[in-house]
């Protein structure tokens, strides 16, 4: 399909592999998507900056890069930035068009239903676009696609005028006459009140007025807060909504000096917010913020999984703005005629971006000619077989993780190994890595890698709800499997794994991501530990960090900490100990408020045949600056301390001389061992055994984690 990217200042139009519809999302063919000129021109100004310079405008992002040198190293953190810069980003965040497939677990939704689309990185200038449902809305008979292609801009300003809360009568100063602040203007007339719009730019103030604004003020002309008082008889506005886009803290200080005494200012715009506390006491006056589409927005409950708030408690979420902004345009209270540069075929989109660089028109549609070939799912890069005697890869799952450690390290072992095709749920994903590392093909459905008779290797880096179900299928294809941990996140899905393997004499290797028994550290201790007599009694210390209560990895995706983690070092007992757990007890702390998860710090200890001990120290209570990891072994008179997988040290021996300038956990040597095994045959570099006992292990900690505090006192 085509998608529109955004380049080092450029657009471009590039074939990407189609989406597939998760359980809870729909997918559209995109009858229109809409440009605005203020956020996307922002952005492709942003992506045409030096490398510097976009990092002064988004600290954030540089925290991210930080946090990922400390793990990963500067060199492939540098790759990784370099790699996604050269891609591009894709773009959009507006559509409409027509459903022609639903996720299981869809209602209300039918194949051929015409549907208005929001969200960035979802509703995105493509041919076809996979939404959740919280994000669509049914288009009435009487607006028509190229109309609704604007439901993200009208919720968002409909969401203002709701934060403004304005009667009948009122009136209502609307800052900037933009693309939102014309919006807001025709919102709050169909509302009843006085609007009187303020914007520099001579052209958008005709539009407004022929729009239906009849007080409409210039601030070049003159003081526009004077005028604001005169016009209302000296009393001031009774609100004002800011839709301006400025750096200057004079434009937040104009609207509070132009109300009356207890009114009220909306932000919807992106304005300084330095303000003058002289501004706001006098008059007692109430400053809102917008939150884009309204109740629900950066909500992953509601966005991505679908949970709605009851109507009842929370009357106008995300979801029903942009349902009651279609209607709106269905009655003709917001007209959008005046405020379209045209509508474009997509091939031609960065004239559409050069048409929104004029100071008159604020709105380009694109449009998407229906095209049979645009539902392929998978775009082919190059027609070059694997290499004989290399390994052909298919990488399954294209996010941080596998563009930071896995690809790196294929590449490392480039004589050994071939990426032959990476699978992403977004198809502009999948290519951007794909050709970045010279894959033959991209796509965004793992059936053409489990039918390709090169790939030998298919590495599963999704999120975990996933890795079970992909890992069995791929087997069953009669491929050899490297799937991140965990390997499942129930029992059940655990023992149709162990099933496969129990009715086959010969089968593909599994092997788990449980790196940190390769890790160059813990190499060195088990091989000072193989000739211990007596069992060892082993201290992990975790510190995890704290996660929001809405990240992935607490919901059905991710399956909590314990099990999508704590995991890594249950195998790394087994590899430790030579033996399988026996028994295991496990207690979380105990917390008085919500302010922390008892199931994100806990203590759990095993029992193994061999009569070691093991005991994990989990917390998600720690300093983020402190390190991560540590452990100590005791066996013997003598204890190995290992810290943060960056040095090794023994008391009670001759000294261990071993460190590393970044935390070698072992990613690298798992993948060259898995190598070795696929070449030479022999031992699988994890035993199936140690694999399904360590997740067992974790099951049995979770059920203890998640048993009421008066059982473990008991």
């Amino acid at each position: 399909m085509k998608q529109v990217l955004v380049r080092s200042g450029a657009v471009v139009v590039e074939e990407v592999p189609a989406p597939t519809p998760g359980p809870g999302e729909i997918l559209v063919r995109v009858a229109y998507s809409c440009v605005s000129a203020g956020t996307e021109l922002a952005g492709l100004r942003t992506s045409a900056l030096p490398l510097y310079r976009r990092a002064l405008k988004q600290p954030e992002q540089v925290r991210r890069a930080l946090e990922m040198i400390r793990e990963q190293g500067v060199v492939r953190t540098w790759e990784r930035i370099s790699g996604r810069l050269a891609a591009g980003t894709p773009t959009g965040y507006s559509a409409s068009g027509t459903v022609v497939a639903v996720g299981r677990e869809v209602e209300g939704f039918a194949v051929g239903m015409r549907v208005a689309c929001a969200g960035a990185g979802i509703a995105n200038h493509a041919e076809l676009i996979s939404v959740p449902v919280n994000l669509a809305v049914p288009v009435p008979e009487a607006v028509t696609l190229v109309d609704a292609s604007t439901v993200t801009l009208g919720a968002i300003a409909l969401q203002g005028v709701r934060r403004c809360q304005p009667t009948l009568g009122e009136s209502v100063v609307v800052l900037g006459l933009g693309l939102l602040g014309q919006l807001t203007a025709q919102l709050l007339r169909a509302n009843g009140c006085r609007v009187l719009g303020i914007d520099v730019n001579a052209a958008r103030l005709e539009i407004a007025r022929g729009l239906g604004s009849h007080m409409l003020l210039d601030p070049g002309a003159g003081d526009w807060v004077a005028q604001v008082l005169r016009l209302t008889e000296g009393a001031g506005a009774d609100a004002v909504i800011v839709t301006a886009s400025s750096a200057s803290p004079e434009v937040i200080s104009a609207a509070l000096r132009s109300c009356r005494r207890k009114a009220r200012v909306v932000v919807v715009g992106d304005v300084s917010l330095q303000i003058e506390r002289s501004d706001l006491y006098a008059k007692e006056l109430d400053l809102l913020i917008s939150t884009s589409y309204g109740p629900g927005r950066y909500d992953p409950l509601y966005e991505e999984g679908g949970q709605d708030y009851p109507l009842a408690y929370v009357r106008w979420t995300e979801n029903r703005n942009m349902q009651a902004y279609l209607d709106l345009l269905a009655g003709g209270a917001v007209r959008l005629e005046a405020l379209r540069a045209g509508v474009f075929e997509v091939d031609r989109a960065a004239r559409a971006y050069e048409e929104l660089k004029s100071e008159a028109r604020m709105i380009a549609v694109l449009a998407y000619p229906e095209r049979p070939e645009a539902h392929s799912r998978t775009v082919a890069l190059s027609t070059a077989p694997v290499s004989p005697g290399k390994i052909g890869v298919a990488l399954v799952g294209a996010g941080s993780f596998a563009q930071g450690m896995h690809l790196p390290n294929l590449v490392k072992l480039g004589d050994e190994f071939a990426l032959r095709a990476v699978v992403s749920r977004t198809g502009a994903n999948a290519k951007a890595v794909a050709t970045h590392y010279g894959a033959a093909y991209a796509g965004t459905s793992i059936e053409e890698v489990l039918a390709d008779p090169q790939v030998q290797l298919v590495i599963i880096a999704t999120r975990h709800d996933q890795h079970a179900r992909l890992a069995l299928a791929a087997l069953e294809a009669g491929k050899h499997v490297l799937v991140e941990k965990p390997l499942a996140l129930s029992e059940p899905e655990l023992a149709r794994i162990e099933a496969f393997f129990a009715s086959r004499a010969q089968a593909p290797i599994l092997m788990t991501g449980f790196n940190r028994r390769f890790a160059p550290a813990v190499q060195r201790l088990r091989a000072a530990l193989a000739e211990r007599s007596a069992p060892v009694l082993v201290n992990y210390r975790m510190n995890a960090g704290y996660l929001p209560d809405t990240h992935w990895a607490y919901g059905p995706e991710g399956g909590g900490r314990n099990i999508g983690e704590a995991c890594h070092l249950y195998d790394l007992f087994q590899a430790l100990t030579g033996s399988t757990w026996t028994e295991c007890t496990a207690l979380t702390l105990a917390p008085r408020h919500g302010a922390f998860r008892g199931a994100d710090n806990f203590v759990a200890s095993a029992r193994y045949a061999d009569g070691s001990l093991c005991t994990l120290t989990y917390t998600a209570l720690g300093a983020r600056d402190y390190p991560k990891e540590r452990m100590e072994v005791f066996c013997d008179g003598a204890v190995w301390s290992l810290d943060d997988y960056r040095s090794l040290s023994v008391s009670g021996r001759a000294p261990v001389h071993w460190a590393a300038k970044s935390a070698a956990k072992g990613q690298f040597e798992e993948l060259r061992e898995l190598g070795r095994a696929l070449r030479e045959g022999g031992p699988w570099p994890i035993p199936l055994g140690d694999q399904l006992a360590a997740m067992r292990l974790a099951f049995a900690v979770e059920r203890q984690l998640a048993a009421p505090l008066t059982e473990h006192a008991g």
